[in-house]
């Protein structure tokens, strides 16, 4: 096999179900790919450089097809729908989202899904100022509730306290009795339903702002 930064972001990617970010080494890399790890270095330069690409490999497969919105589409709709795919892509890694926090992806396509993000909503009746602080709105809470997601959907959470059958263990429902009826809202494992409701709550006061503004 022929080495390359992507060949090699991509065995990495493929390891962190077995050993995670944090153990995640240059080393189990080529060994993996059966190289000895001096070879990796010809491509990739440290672990800095191999996040990057990880994370290129991760945003890359996220926006693969993305067009412009159909024309019965709304902007929230089709902005949600990107932030969506991106969210499933990190999700079919253990700690996808915690590879792409902080990492700079430089690609075409990368730049090619913000001109097309940046002209979707300057279609929509945003000034370009306003269309690209939208992006990294979208975009860092993408990533950050799939960290949220991803510390929470292990294992561990099977022992969770706050599950509703669990939850007199720690909450006494005389003392709040409100935080008790609706325990199962607050601390709820049906991360679309809160995922798409977090997004359309940000995407609604984006509007609101912008209707202040104007006034």
């Amino acid at each position: 096999m022929k080495l390359d930064s992507q060949v090699i972001a991509q065995a990495a990617l493929d390891l962190l179900d077995e050993v995670g970010l944090d153990g995640l080494t240059m080393r189990k890399v080529a060994a993996a790919l059966d190289v000895q790890a001096p070879a990796l270095y010809w491509h990739v330069k440290n672990k800095r450089e191999l996040l990057d690409a990880m994370a290129r490999t991760v945003f890359i497969a996220a926006i693969d097809g993305v067009e412009a919105p159909r024309r019965d589409e709304t902007w929230q709709d089709w902005t949600i729908g990107l932030a969506a795919r991106l969210r499933r892509s990190m999700l079919r890694y253990r700690d996808g989202a915690n590879v792409l926090a902080g990492t700079y992806v430089e690609d075409e396509a990368m730049w090619r899904t913000v001109e097309l993000t940046l002209r979707t909503l300057e279609d929509a009746g945003f000034t370009l100022p306003e269309a690209a602080r939208v992006f990294p709105i979208l975009l860092h809470y993408t990533v950050g509730f799939v960290i949220e997601e991803q510390a929470r959907g292990g294992a561990e959470y099977d022992s969770n306290p706050y599950r509703p059958d669990r939850i007199e263990t720690v909450l006494d429902p005389v003392r709040f009795p409100l935080t008790t009826k609706m325990v199962g809202d607050l601390f709820t494992a049906d991360f679309d339903a809160e995922f798409d409701y977090g997004l359309r709550v940000i995407l609604a006061g984006i509007v609101a702002a912008r209707t202040e503004q104007a006034h």
